[in-house]
């Protein structure tokens, strides 16, 4: 294990991971396509999200100080998670619930997802987009919780910027504008999981900033159809179905309109 760093105070880099994940599914007709959105609304509504979102504070050696959820009509949900790094205590005061509301505003961490279903009018093609951020101050790093957070959603295309911003100091009071090595997004992915994605990096290291899109290689056409048995469908038609999926992940993962 490495050494902790010596610092001269309290850790104030700021440390945001923002992630976002897209799942393409095909469904054909409108009851097809209004039932995917429900399907997806159902299978991540704001309980799920805020275990989900629950369980990586207890990744990072966080500590849960406050809850905010929200479920949308006609769909979409989104959760906020204040935190605390679980180092911090109250200090003791003649009022802990004043201690407590110090604490929140002192140690600035936070987690939100929110959810965004949708589909094309005219090509069947359903996208499912999760945006998550995970924004720390300290020594917690939310970077080791990205193999969960993509085993745990479908993920087709994700795109993942990470940015440490402010400066802290060591015991002789130089400046330190980063705590941790990186020099990619990639080092904190397991490799088996890389394995299933293109993925291309855009960085500024002079900045802090780092930037990795992976879009996934193996499309299987059974694992997109919702509702539909694949063999019920024509040869022709599967290759038409699987080109518009493709174009589509390709347009998401380039952010651009390419065909």
């Amino acid at each position: 294990m490495a050494e902790k760093l010596k610092l001269y105070g309290f850790n104030n880099l700021t440390k945001s991971l923002s992630f976002n994940i897209y799942d393409v599914c095909y469904a054909k007709t409108p009851r097809e396509q209004h039932d995917y959105i429900k399907y997806i609304d159902q299978q991540y509504n704001s309980e799920r999200l805020t275990k989900i979102l629950t369980n990586v504070a207890e990744m990072i050696g966080a500590r849960v100080l406050n809850v905010s959820s929200q479920d949308y009509d006609p769909q979409g949900a989104s959760v906020t998670i204040l935190l605390a790094d679980e180092n911090m205590r109250p200090c003791k005061n003649d009022s802990e619930e004043k201690a407590e509301i110090i604490l929140a505003h002192l140690d600035k961490s936070h987690i939100t997802v929110h959810t965004y279903p949708e589909y094309h009018p005219e090509t069947s093609i359903a996208t499912f987009r999760v945006d998550i951020d995970v924004s720390t101050c300290g020594e917690i790093t939310p970077l080791s919780t990205l193999d969960y957070l993509i085993g745990k959603f479908d993920s087709d295309i994700i795109t993942m910027d990470y940015r440490v911003r402010g400066f802290t100091r060591d015991v002789r009071g130089r400046k330190l504008f980063m705590d941790h090595k990186i020099t990619s997004i990639q080092d904190y992915i397991m490799p088996d999981t890389l394995l299933k994605y293109d993925a291309v990096d855009m960085n500024v290291y002079q900045a802090n900033l780092f930037h990795t899109r992976m879009l996934i290689k193996e499309l299987d056409l059974s694992n997109y159809l919702f509702n539909t048995d694949i063999y019920e469908i024509p040869p022709k038609t599967r290759l038409i179905i699987n080109n518009r999926l493709r174009q589509e992940m390709i347009e998401i993962f380039s952010g651009s309109n390419v065909f």
